[in-house]
């Protein structure tokens, strides 16, 4: 039913991803070659995510703080992968019903 997907058929995605990271993101918590890691990590999660997802599913995601990778069927024998950052800011107040501690 589904083809065999590895993390080898995305080295395309993720080098370019690599390349954007370098060249774009700011990111405190991890350096380009932690960043590498956390993608072939996620691209894992991803791939098994999208092996066993549901019948009338088309994606498999996997995320952390700072990237999200989606894996999408397609009509051809690709599949499509998207690798994104997710931005922050360490300025960024959070909401006030997160900041609010519980009455004693």
């Amino acid at each position: 039913m589904y083809l065999h997907v590895t993390v080898e058929m995305f080295k395309p995605e993720i080098a370019e991803a690599l390349k954007a990271y370098d060249k774009f993101i700011v990111c405190l918590d991890k350096t380009p070659e932690e960043c590498e890691d956390s993608l072939a990590r996620l691209m894992e999660k991803a791939i098994k995510a999208y092996i066993n997802r549901g019948t009338n599913l088309r994606h498999g995601i996997a995320l952390d703080k700072q990237v999200t990778i989606i894996l999408s069927q397609t009509e051809t024998d690709r599949h499509l992968c998207g690798i994104y950052f997710n931005l922050s800011s360490p300025y960024h107040k959070k909401s006030a019903s997160k900041s609010l501690k519980p009455a004693n």
